[in-house]
């Protein structure tokens, strides 16, 4: 799995990072989200796709890779 993130639309909620904090963090002076781990391990990756599926502004984009 590869997360990837659109900056421009993420309106600093929080959501990614309360439900999967090594994956994400947000910047401290505007709250954008920060990817910490862009291909998580598997342990991470059901956080991963809950924080997808919480985020506002459908800013998170989640890929499979081979």
């Amino acid at each position: 799995m590869k997360v990837t993130v659109d900056e421009d639309k993420c309106c600093g909620a929080g959501q990614c990072v309360l439900i999967a904090p090594e994956v994400f963090d947000q910047r401290e002076d505007d709250g954008i989200v920060i990817i910490l781990d862009a291909e998580p391990p598997e342990q991470l990756r059901v956080p991963g796709r809950e924080a997808t599926g919480v985020c506002p502004a459908a800013a998170i984009v989640l890929s499979e890779i081979a």
